[in-house]
């Protein structure tokens, strides 16, 4: 017969796991059985008897890697993760250079109104991505956007910003001015937990405020930039909102913009869910690649720096 000191024992020890079994329960049912559905509709495709009418006319069969041969040598795809790049290869450093000048300077001492200033840095993460893209597409218009009403008064050239190259600073503005606020903020509480006596020792060395940003902030928040860059680098990848939203402003922007948009594409235009989920799962690839290869080489750098 179990004693009650055992009883209580083992109820203490079975505690954490009855706390995270909602949590368990819900990742499992709304994240990994959903993933674990896509992945295996990969693997599947419709086979038409006939002319495909009837009963019985249209089966699933196994494709095996049938989906993944026609995703990766499909021009439309691979020309989306292309665009995708040279998004990405504008928004991620723009973005964080923005985020990170502005820790900075919310951190520096001679700061003013710095809660406010914050928050109006920070407002515009608050706005959803759809509505923002929205607002701004129609700032891009030049029938309908002040800034080209005063362009044509003073006037200056206007450019049109939803058609060739100027698109992709078009679409990568919308993604830093909603990003930039949230990545200052992890930035900024990471400078706010540096003690405050690294500070003191650095003036007393006689470091300027650039000398102590460059050369004690900086490496000490080094951490958090990693994370932010993770972090951007996942929402790249995954960009759909913002060109999909300016699609009906500009004919520059086709269904297969990016590779999200061409899973959007198949898999509700085209009703072809089998060759939509092996695209999704090569996305999710290729995101896991990614962040799992710039963490390792984050991880080995930091560990290069702390060996004696």
């Amino acid at each position: 017969m179990t004693s009650p000191a055992g009883r209580r024992s083992y109820g203490v020890k079975g505690a954490p796991y009855a706390f995270l079994l909602p949590a368990t329960i819900l990742f499992a049912l709304f994240f990994a059985l959903p993933i674990g559905y896509a992945v295996w509709l990969s693997f599947r495709k419709v086979h038409v008897s006939g002319l495909g009418l009837g009963a019985g006319a249209r089966s699933e069969v196994w494709a095996g890697l049938e989906n993944y041969k026609d995703a990766l040598t499909d021009n439309e795809f691979y020309d989306g993760a292309l665009r995708v790049l040279g998004y990405g290869c504008i928004v991620v450093p723009v973005m964080l250079g923005l985020a990170l000048l502005f820790a900075l300077m919310l951190d520096s001492e001679r700061v003013r109104l710095a809660p406010f200033t914050r928050l109006a840095i920070f407002l515009p993460y608050a706005i959803p991505g759809v509505v923002a893209a929205l607002l701004w597409g129609f700032l891009y218009l030049p029938d309908v956007s002040p800034f080209y009403y005063v362009l044509a008064k003073l006037h200056l050239p206007q450019p049109n910003l939803l058609d060739g190259g100027p698109l992709y600073l078009a679409l990568s503005n919308i993604a830093v001015w909603g990003g930039t606020g949230f990545n200052m903020i992890v930035i900024y509480t990471s400078l706010r937990a540096i003690p405050a006596e690294v500070h003191e020792a650095a003036k007393l060395d006689g470091a300027t405020p650039l000398q102590t940003a460059l050369r004690i902030k900086i490496p000490m928040v080094a951490p958090s930039l990693v994370l932010t860059f993770f972090f951007s680098i996942i929402a790249t990848l995954q960009v759909f909102n913002e060109p999909m939203t300016i699609k009906p402003f500009t004919n520059s922007v086709n269904l297969s913009w990016s590779p999200l948009m061409k899973v959007y594409q198949d898999a509700f235009r085209r009703g072809d869910i089998y060759s939509a989920a092996a695209e999704a799962t090569l996305i999710a690839i290729a995101t896991l690649v990614l962040s799992f290869g710039f963490l390792r080489s984050a991880n080995r750098r930091n560990k290069q720096e702390a060996a004696p």
